[in-house]
């Protein structure tokens, strides 16, 4: 379909975007940052740091810890970067991306700036929006490497363009459909996060599955006015793209936030929970950086206000989650 795919990145996600895209790709490109992952990589035919029940068939794969090797070599790439990450590595790139077709899986923004990730390719490698796509939806990628049947939305604002890229993601496990609210897929994919975080920490404070129930319809609810606030297009909020997205990290014992938030609210503080965590929970950057635009937008998000006092104004979580609870309905 195309003649070179590459992936940017090591982590879950990313290995497990690789394997779906090698069903329909002969070969692919790989751009992992340290050398000794790339070296064991090749000699067991899996990930050394994750997803070790995913085997691959490494005579396929071209590996680089070079990114502008791999940028050059390439003519998609799938970026699957934690978004604390995303620039840093991305700085590196001293290539040309203005042909570059580029499908960010990044579930997060880029700090400090506050911008979603399509905007900060535009802007920093002049990439036009409709080279950008972005991957959606309700897919664990454990999920993934156990070929559990899993469905993905892809985002173009070029429709044409998001149905020529789900194919490379349309399996036998994977269903794939598409979308033009770039935007709203984004943010939505930011603040389901966040409410993950939520989720988890009310389970350590034993709120039973009512409450739950309650959190998480609240919280798609908050995406639907915040989404609007910042791209005013029509969209189906209850698609999986949004909801389902918000069910699965709320619910899923997959959920690298929903456990950062199960051990807040068992009383971890949040450095000692990020350093006990192996995988980065975005949920906490897009806190901040949710919080920071609403400052601007002024829209009613009480579960984001409070996940903030907690996280980043050092508030127990125990009278925050009491006070909210009374902000719900």
């Amino acid at each position: 379909m195309y003649r070179k795919v590459a992936i940017l990145g090591s982590g879950s996600w990313a290995t497990a975007l690789a394997k779906i895209v090698m069903q329909n790709q002969g070969e692919i490109n790989w751009f992992i940052r340290r050398q000794e992952v790339i070296d064991e990589f090749i000699t067991t035919g899996k990930n050394p740091n994750y997803l070790g029940v995913a085997e691959f068939e490494v005579s396929r794969i071209h590996f680089s810890s070079d990114i502008n090797q791999t940028v050059a070599q390439s003519d998609v790439l799938i970026l699957a970067i934690p978004s604390p990450y995303v620039k840093q590595t991305l700085s590196k790139i001293r290539r040309d991306m203005t042909h570059k077709v580029v499908i960010s899986a990044v579930k997060g923004m880029i700090p400090e700036e506050n911008i979603i990730i399509t905007d900060y390719l535009h802007q920093r490698f002049g990439i036009p929006y409709d080279q950008l796509g972005v991957i959606a939806g309700p897919c664990h990628a454990e999920e993934i490497a156990l070929e559990r049947l899993s469905y993905l939305t892809i985002g173009c604002e070029n429709r044409q363009n998001a149905e020529a890229w789900a194919k490379l993601f349309q399996t036998e496990y994977v269903h794939t459909t598409i979308s033009n609210d770039v935007i709203g897929l984004e943010y939505s994919s930011v603040l389901k996060n966040i409410y993950a975080i939520a989720a988890g920490m009310c389970q350590a404070l034993h709120y039973g599955d009512n409450f739950q129930a309650v959190l998480l319809s609240n919280s798609i609810q908050e995406i639907q006015r915040f989404a609007t606030a910042v791209s005013n297009v029509p969209r189906d909020i209850t698609a999986s793209g949004y909801l389902g997205d918000v069910l699965v990290t709320g619910y899923s014992q997959f959920s690298r936030n929903r456990q950062f938030g199960q051990m807040l609210g068992l009383g971890y503080s949040v450095k000692a929970a990020q350093m006990e965590m192996e995988m980065v929970a975005e949920g906490y950057y897009g806190t901040k950086a949710i919080h920071d635009i609403n400052e601007r937008l002024r829209v009613s998000i009480p579960i984001v206000d409070a996940m903030y006092e907690i996280l980043y104004n050092k508030q127990k979580a125990k009278p925050i989650i009491k006070s909210l609870t009374t902000k719900l309905q």
